[in-house]
């Protein structure tokens, strides 16, 4: 499976919007979820905040047993929310993207 740069963009973006959101991080959270589809595919999503850190991972595994995962995660500190997350394919390729806003 190739993942396309903007679909990568949109993900980091997210990501990053979710670590500026840092106070609802402080308060602490987690969720978890997954399912089972036709033919054999199926979909994991776990993710949590404290302390201005968050954290997430999903994975998602096609009808020839081929996975996709995502780990990733973000946190604030004195103005400035970074974030990173890395795709793998079933074929061992992997994508990292990271980033980081400061508030002036």
């Amino acid at each position: 499976m190739i993942l396309s740069k903007s679909h990568l963009t949109a993900v980091c973006t997210a990501t990053l919007l979710l670590a500026a959101a840092a106070t609802v991080a402080e308060a602490g959270w987690s969720r978890s979820g997954g399912g089972t589809g036709p033919n054999g595919r199926s979909w994991s999503r776990s993710g949590s905040c404290a302390n201005g850190a968050c954290s997430s991972h999903r994975s998602y595994t096609g009808p020839n047993g081929g996975t996709v995962s995502r780990s990733g995660a973000s946190s604030c500190a004195n103005g400035t929310c970074g974030s990173s997350a890395t795709w793998s394919g079933p074929n061992g390729n992997a994508v990292t993207r990271s980033g980081s806003v400061t508030r002036y």
